[in-house]
């Protein structure tokens, strides 16, 4: 289901203004696609920053348009904690897109059991989906991976009428036995401790 977004629309713009939007509680956010003209339009800071928290993607629009789009790009502060700019693009529920999701593992794999840890390595997988199917994030069950074993973006289940943008053999998660680390060789550059105090031994007769 799709997330709901009011806007209105904007017709200021420089960097002054934008921040003055910005410390009021809006974001400034431009609306594109579908042949038609770009639209400049505000939305509440809060309501996106609910829809970003849960990895939503497509919203419906309400006020100064309503329709449907999704979220293409989201500009942030340089401190990644603050949305600064949004871009969105029109998009309906019969037409699929592409988009890059999130991935969540779960249960509990057998081989942790034996002494293995699971590595998550890959935690985003970019899929083409039908806009009225997408998630908020995929996930990926563990439950029968054992020691030694790998799961590939192929193992995921997708939504209906999905698609893996990439290859099906790229690797999301492995178990395995941690290496332990190569002890230090005791003959191979190991220096005798100086004894604090000891008089060394003088070459020579005095």
């Amino acid at each position: 289901m799709a997330d709901l977004l009011n806007v209105e629309a904007r017709d200021t713009t420089g960097t002054l203004r934008m921040r003055r939007l910005r410390k009021s509680g809006k974001i400034p956010a431009v609306l594109y696609g579908h042949g038609e003209g770009t639209v400049s339009l505000t939305v509440e800071r809060k309501e996106i920053d609910r829809v970003i928290a849960h990895g939503g993607h497509v919203v419906e629009l309400k006020g100064a348009v309503s329709e449907g789009a999704l979220i293409k790009e989201v500009q942030w502060d340089a401190f990644g904690s603050s949305i600064l700019h949004l871009d969105l693009t029109r998009i309906d529920k019969n037409e699929k897109v592409e988009v890059t999701l999130g991935v969540v593992l779960k249960g509990d794999a057998p081989g942790t059991h034996n002494g293995g840890v699971v590595q998550h390595l890959l935690h985003e997988i970019t899929i083409v989906c039908p806009a009225d199917k997408l998630v908020d994030v995929l996930e990926l069950k563990i439950n029968d991976l054992e020691l030694d074993q790998t799961l590939t973006a192929g193992d995921l289940e997708l939504p209906a009428g999905a698609t893996l943008a990439g290859e099906p053999t790229e690797v999301i998660v492995s178990c395995s036995v941690p290496s332990a680390a190569p002890e230090p060789d005791a003959e191979e550059g190991a220096a005798e401790p100086e004894v604090i105090g000891e008089k060394k031994e003088e070459s020579g007769d005095e």
